[in-house]
């Protein structure tokens, strides 16, 4: 209790009095019972409060019955409960979704109020990631502002999605952004298989203070996945499953079997007006009126190869739940994708592509102490593929090399004179033709690829040693394996013999064109070679987040890594492990949730360097006002329209070491071959004697270091009448010291090797835009719309080139660096004598009338690469928009997304080309 002094008569009298208050203690949980450790617990209307522990627990003296105490945590709905005669009060906190959706994960797991957050950081909703797809890239365009994705294929297999963050400033090999899942750098492939189901938070970094952390792995931005965990409570279960049918997007139409041989002909005699018809008109007669098929084809080789609708199936289910000292969340996936080329049902096997995936990822979470957790994570992904021994890609494109009227595809059993145990495959008697359908069918791949990720985090609650500190330990090793096989026959070719058809009977004999090659069994055809790769990362992070005097938030962290990576080796230097080090720091201060400051910094160090630039230092700092918390905002007629307005701004430096080629590993050493057979040399007689010389692949260059990327980055966020959330962020990003071949070396000065060097620069700049509307009616009716756009610029400042002043329409300064060149098409070729009086095209020697006629824009009578311009807008900015809805009734949710890619066109218009003018 509280003692009392007074002074009498020069005696000191010490009398004890009653508290004033009473003592309440208590544990404070989630709606699973699940322990919340940094809840803030205060005597509501002053200052009087504590945290809660690592278990949950409080305690706070002094408490009169007539207070209320406030339990509050981010994520989490305020909680209010009268303290009356209670001396132990528990709170149960559930979460808030509006809430949550402002809390924004940071880098290395950290995760903050939105509001507080000065780093262009976006997150969306895993929900909005469903598709119906079985690859998770291909749900990324037009869903978050800033990322630029594009889809090139959508065969099963190589469907994986292009995206960048904020275009292409670079061109070294690695444009893409980092890639963490669960802290941990993962690939393109990896991401891909991942199911919205399992996801618990994904967000994208794009500014320098959200990625200057990340150091050499963060020059391109960072994609940051985290997967769900189990929570205290009852087994819950969940499975959804899916069929959806899919079909080609667009085929190019060709012309029929008629027209075609019409305008072959028209093309041979416009050559050479006297030379012979390819094909004759009674061939064009016959084939038109359709007789016999195997003597006039007309074959359409796309419908005969390739089916109008697929059918896939996807298949996922979680189990979670748990006790106070376990949780667990266990999820698994089966995925079948297939192919659209149809199956021979004379082969014994299946030769379409059938893709099948198999994941299985598990989360367990144990108590060890009342202040240690540890998160145990495996992930299993398992892929199964069998296709053609060709991709569907290269299907395709034999469909269209193919010549219609050539040859049938193969000939009915009865045709031959003898009984065969094999598909008589059709081709011409003079020429081998390519046959889609024989190379399509003679034979099947399969592939296998398994990844095994095992990961270990151990969370240490520091309280002890002082109130808001907190360290954590990762520890990741990743296991990849692949092979594949190949199996296939030589298949036997077929034609009509000359003169057999006899077209009264209509009937004719065949002759083999192969008949010593050809078999009649599947044998094993030369396979790529199995590869095994081995990643180890471990991490470990000191946490400090702390609150004083209910204004003054501070924030900081410190971040130690490593990873090495090992993969099949064919040379000493690809035998050696690739190694990568880093430290990295963060220190936030917040005033009245007002006025907000940071700095971070990222230093690695890389073994691609030599020793003066083996470490790079990456520093980065953001500034934030809250204008909207001012008491001259809130009083005015603007807050009332825009209750919450946030200025932010941000500038810093990131890196990559990621530069020339993957393959180069030590710059500042030489790549020689003592013993080159190719420059070797003989002696004695008759040469007899010899003896192997020396190559050399690259010079050292100890002054090779770290490409850099400066950043800035200028937001505002506001919302308007609470139903409208508006985010504006414009950014530039100045690209230096990109490594390029040095092209000014003479060939004179005698290297056998072009030296490369530091000299590439590049500029990009751009605009963001999000815009969301939230409606909620009390009938329990809910609406939300959303929208995004995206606008982004990139160009050479310096591109290493030899003197371009005599052809200046091919100097890169100022182009996009995804700048495509090309040759003007001005028209066709007449005849032989327009051909004759043009330009030489030195690229294809066999061109003629009917050909396209390109421009020789520098006037030296021939066009070569010269004489290439810049194809469309020089400048040619990459725009991409999304917009969604989502609406429901209570538990019902209804949500849509409709998604678009904006980009120059790519036809050019030779009227309106002026390739000297700047």
């Amino acid at each position: 209790g509280n003692l009392k002094i007074t002074v009498n008569n020069n005696n000191a009298i010490v009398i004890k009095e009653k508290p004033q208050g009473k003592s309440i203690t208590g544990r404070v949980t989630d709606e699973f019972n699940e322990p919340i450790p940094g809840v803030n617990v205060l005597v509501k209307g002053t200052k009087k409060g504590a945290m809660t522990s690592f278990d949950g627990d409080y305690s706070i003296l002094n408490v009169s019955p007539k207070d209320t105490l406030q339990f509050s945590f981010i994520g989490m709905k305020t909680v209010l409960v009268p303290v009356n005669n209670k001396n132990v009060i528990n709170a149960i906190l559930r979460e808030d979704a509006a809430v949550l959706e402002e809390t924004v994960i940071t880098a290395f797991g950290g995760r903050q109020k939105k509001g507080s957050v000065i780093a262009s950081i976006e997150t969306i909703r895993p929900g909005e990631l469903q598709v119906p797809s079985s690859n998770l890239t291909t749900a990324l365009a037009g869903r978050i502002s800033g990322l630029i994705s594009y889809q090139r294929s959508g065969e099963p297999g190589a469907d994986n999605a292009n995206f960048f963050v904020r275009g292409v400033t670079s061109f070294s090999y690695a444009a893409g952004p980092l890639i963490l899942i669960d802290g941990v750098e993962s690939t393109t492939r990896e991401l891909s298989a991942m199911q919205p189901d399992d996801i618990d938070t994904f967000s994208i970094m794009k500014d320098a203070a959200a990625t200057a952390v990340y150091g050499a792995r963060g020059g391109n931005g960072v994609i940051n996945v985290t997967t769900k965990t189990g929570v205290e409570g009852k087994l819950k279960v969940s499975i959804r499953s899916e069929q959806s049918f899919s079909m080609s997007t667009d085929q190019i139409s060709l012309a029929d079997p008629i027209t075609y041989m019409k305008l072959n002909n028209e093309a041979t005699l416009a050559r050479d007006p006297f030379a012979n018809r390819t094909y004759s008109l009674e061939k064009i007669e016959k084939t038109e009126r359709g007789d016999n098929p195997y003597v006039y084809p007309a074959t359409d080789w796309y419908k005969l190869l390739f089916r109008d609708q697929i059918r896939n199936t996807r298949t996922n289910f979680s189990l979670s739940g748990g006790s106070p000292k376990v949780t667990y969340y266990l999820g698994g996936t089966f995925n079948i994708d297939n192919g659209n080329i149809k199956v021979d049902r004379q082969n014994d096997f299946n030769n379409n592509i059938s893709l099948k995936n198999f994941g299985l990822r598990s989360n367990v979470g144990l108590k060890l102490t009342k202040s240690t957790k540890a998160t145990i994570r495996f992930t299993g992904n398992f892929r199964d593929y069998n296709g053609p021994l060709v991709s569907g890609s290269d299907v395709y494109d034999m469909v269209l090399r193919a010549d219609p009227v050539a040859f049938t595809p193969s000939f009915k059993p009865e045709h031959s004179s003898s009984p065969r145990n094999h598909i008589l495959f059709g081709n011409d008697p003079n020429e081998n033709y390519l046959n889609p359908y024989a190379e399509t069918v003679k034979g099947f791949r399969e592939s296998t690829y398994t990844q095994m990720k095992t990961q270990i985090v151990i969370n240490q609650d520091l309280n002890s040693i002082t109130e808001g500190l907190t360290a954590k330990f990762l520890f990741s090793t990743d296991r990849t394996s692949s092979f594949d096989a190949r199996r296939q026959y030589e298949p036997f070719y077929y034609y009509v013999a000359p003169g057999s058809y006899d077209a009264a009977k209509d009937s004719f004999f065949l002759t083999a064109k192969n008949p010593e090659r050809g078999v009649e069994f599947l044998d094993y055809n030369a396979s790529d070679a199995p590869e095994v790769n081995i990643s180890n990362y471990y991490e470990a992070v000191l946490n400090y987040n702390r609150r004083f005097e209910d204004k003054h938030d501070i924030t900081g962290m410190l971040v130690a890594t490593r990873s090495s990576f090992d993969a099949p080796a064919t040379d000493l230097i690809t035998s050696l492990s690739q190694r990568n080090v880093g430290f990295a720091g963060r220190l936030a201060y917040g005033l009245h949730d007002k006025y907000l400051a940071e700095v971070n910094f990222g230093y690695n160090g890389s073994e691609r360097f030599a020793k003066n630039n083996r470490w790079g230092f990456f520093p980065s700092a953001g500034l934030g006002y809250v204008i909207s918390k001012e008491q001259f905002w809130e009083d005015s007629f603007l807050g009332k329209v825009f209750p919450t307005m946030k200025l932010r701004a941000t500038y810093g430096l990131s890196g990559t070491d990621a530069i020339g080629d993957k393959a180069d590993r030590f710059f500042y050493l030489s790549n020689i071959d003592l013993n080159d057979g190719f420059r070797g040399y003989s002696w004695g007689e008759f040469g007899a004697s010899r003896s192997n010389g020396t190559s050399t692949f690259r010079y050292p260059n100890t002054n090779i270091t770290w490409e850099t990327s400066t950043k800035m980055n200028l937001a505002i966020e506001t919302s308007i009448f609470n139903k409208f959330r508006v985010v504006a962020e414009y950014y530039t990003e100045k690209r230096e010291n990109i490594l390029m071949a040095r092209s000014t070396i003479p060939v004179t000065f005698g290297l056998l090797e072009t030296p490369t060097a530091n000299v590439g620069k590049a500029n990009g700049h751009g605009f963001e835009g999000t815009l969301e509307y939230k409606e909620t009616w009390r009938n329990g009716l809910w609406l939300s719309l959303r929208g995004n756009f995206t606008y982004a610029v990139s160009e050479f400042e310096f591109f290493e080139d030899v003197d371009r002043s005599e052809t200046p329409w091919l100097d890169r300064k100022g182009l996009s660096t995804t700048q495509t060149l090309g040759y003007i098409a001005e028209r066709l070729f007449i005849d032989q004598n327009d051909v004759n009086n043009s330009p030489i095209q030195t690229f294809d020697p066999n061109y003629g009338p009917g050909d396209i006629k390109y421009r020789d824009i520098n006037n030296d009578g021939q066009i070569s690469f010269d004489d290439q311009v810049p194809i469309g807008n020089p400048t040619r900015p990459e725009i991409i928009y999304g917009f969604g809805f989502s609406m429901g009734y209570k538990g019902f949710d209804l949500s849509t997304f409709f998604q678009g890619l904006a980009n120059e066109s790519f036809f050019i218009d030779s009227n309106k080309i002026q390739p000297f003018v700047r």
